[in-house]
């Protein structure tokens, strides 16, 4: 086990905004993989990111805890449910406003590209507006609509964020410069995926977490949550996206298709072999168990 932590604890965080598809199915192997490669005592968890009851589609949680019960990724817990966790955000947040860590914004989406013009800054880095500060030292009449992190705080610009990614290799960012202030509150009123993914981590013990690469970006940001929140740091692994003919990520919101339930071993030799796993016939337990010693020759080979 790796210095910091007493216990392996992963996780499986997906959204309920539809059934697992095979780029969720690659996400779910291969974070269940790295648990069962760690031994008996390791954990395997599942959390449902609910935070955003519009985008969440009714029943959606419930079935993709069938699939993955189809697919023999059994979690040691019950299901952890964001939206049953606000008070710990709440508490969080609260600390890192009495910090001087957080801050009122008031600006509208126009009003941050206006202000990125007048700087002459016409692209944006991934489709997101670099926040330019403009209510760090005050809300200048607006209403306040959203809290942002102080990044100034914790990282000055000029400082790179370094991390080892498990697969990547070694990673940085700036972040005052790639991403700027972030939000931690959002204008309706919802937690961020920042803040929630690190509070959570954290309550639950979370010692690797195993995600898709579309959320590499996002690590180094959860990194300054973690310092500023006085948090322990997980290890990173960013797996291999599935993406469609098109070259885009595959996702719920461009028409990927549902895993077909009823044959859970094509879904997971599918899987496997975008992770560099063999191909497995037998029963889906055997199959299971020899991409437990795939998995450990990959990434865990001292284990």
């Amino acid at each position: 086990m790796a210095a910091g932590w007493r216990t392996y604890t992963g996780r499986f965080a997906p959204s309920p905004t539809g059934p697992l598809h095979a780029g969720s199915v690659v996400a779910a192997l291969a974070s269940w993989l790295d648990a069962r490669s760690h031994g008996a005592k390791a954990r395997w968890l599942v959390r449902m990111e609910d935070l955003d009851g519009q985008r969440c589609v009714p029943g959606a949680a419930e079935h993709i805890l069938r699939q993955l019960v189809a697919l023999g990724l059994l979690a040691d817990e019950p299901p952890a449910y964001q939206s049953q966790r606000l008070e710990l955000y709440r508490v969080a947040l609260a600390g890192l406003q009495a910090g001087g860590l957080a801050y009122p914004c008031g600006c509208s989406r126009a009003d941050i590209q206006a202000a990125l013009a007048l700087q002459g800054v016409t692209r944006h880095r991934h489709g997101e507006r670099v926040y330019p500060g403009t209510c760090r030292t005050g809300l200048q009449g607006r209403a306040k609509l959203a809290w942002r992190l102080r990044c100034d705080a914790l990282a000055p610009p000029g400082t790179i964020t370094h991390w080892t990614d498990r697969r990547l290799g070694a990673q940085q960012q700036d972040v005052a410069a790639a991403v700027g202030d972030f939000v931690l509150l959002r204008s309706d009123n919802i937690y961020s995926y920042q803040l929630a993914v690190v509070v959570d981590d954290a309550a639950q013990g979370v010692s690797h977490v195993v995600r898709g690469a579309d959320l590499a970006d996002n690590t180094a940001r959860q990194i300054l949550l973690h310092k500023a929140l006085g948090l322990p740091q997980p290890h990173y692994l960013h797996t291999p996206l599935v993406c469609d003919a098109h070259g885009e990520k595959l996702s719920k919101q461009n028409g990927a298709c549902a895993m077909d339930d009823a044959a859970p071993l094509v879904a997971l030799n599918a899987a496997a072999a975008h992770l560099g796993l063999p191909t497995q016939g037998g029963s889906l337990a055997d199959a299971l168990s020899a991409w437990v010693r795939a998995w450990t020759a990959l990434y865990n080979p001292c284990l």
